[in-house]
């Protein structure tokens, strides 16, 4: 793997890690090779403020599917973001899977892109994603990492009506732009970063 940070620290696993923000030990971001992998998803625009009505419609809709076909999930849930549209995200609900769903109710097969990925793990409410997006594009022009368009984040800790907020961790996941495609670490891709509020 190509490593184009000089202050990353490498681990015994080959993951370059960066240092923490303000070295209280939070989460620090890192730079890691992804697999590719088949999704079933519900893709939708929706405004932000329509978030958490489109995540619970999606997860109904991905529950029935997953259980008919008998497909196996791979992964917690995910968020895809595709470039925003007029105040709308552009985005995809879902899980990694271990076969392409057949379309179903609103449920077509996806994927998720391999590659190099920038990551970070978000401690914390879901409205604080904003800032810790952020946080991982400035990580990745500092190091000269050109952001591509889509991102995604991936729901790990699976929230609950009595859980407290602060226990929620979401990874956050910034691929690596092709620089062939035009992609430089000053482009506009920050318009596109979901901000805080209502996930699953």
């Amino acid at each position: 793997m190509n490593r184009q940070a000089a202050d990353g620290v490498h681990g015994a696993d080959g993951v370059e890690r960066g240092e923490g923000a303000d070295g209280t030990g939070a989460p620090a971001p890192e730079l890691v090779d992804a697999d590719p992998r088949t999704t079933a998803v519900v893709r939708g625009l929706v405004p932000e403020a329509g978030l958490r009505d489109f995540f619970d419609a999606s997860f109904s809709a991905l529950a029935r599917a997953i259980e008919e076909q008998r497909i196996t999930v791979l992964s917690p849930a995910f968020g895809l973001y595709h470039r925003s549209e007029g105040g709308l995200l552009d985005l995809e609900v879902g899980f990694a899977t271990d076969r392409a769903v057949r379309p179903v109710g609103g449920v077509v097969a996806g994927s998720l892109p391999g590659g190099r990925v920038a990551r970070l793990t978000h401690a914390g409410p879901f409205d604080g994603l904003g800032p810790s997006w952020e946080r991982l594009r400035s990580w990745m022009g500092e190091r000269g990492l050109p952001p591509a368009e889509d991102r995604w984040e991936t729901y790990v800790t699976r929230p609950s009506p009595d859980m407290d907020p602060r226990d929620l961790r979401t990874e956050l996941n910034w691929p690596v732009a092709d620089r062939r495609d035009g992609g430089t670490p000053e482009d506009d891709s920050a318009e596109a970063v979901p901000g805080g509020g209502a996930r699953p």
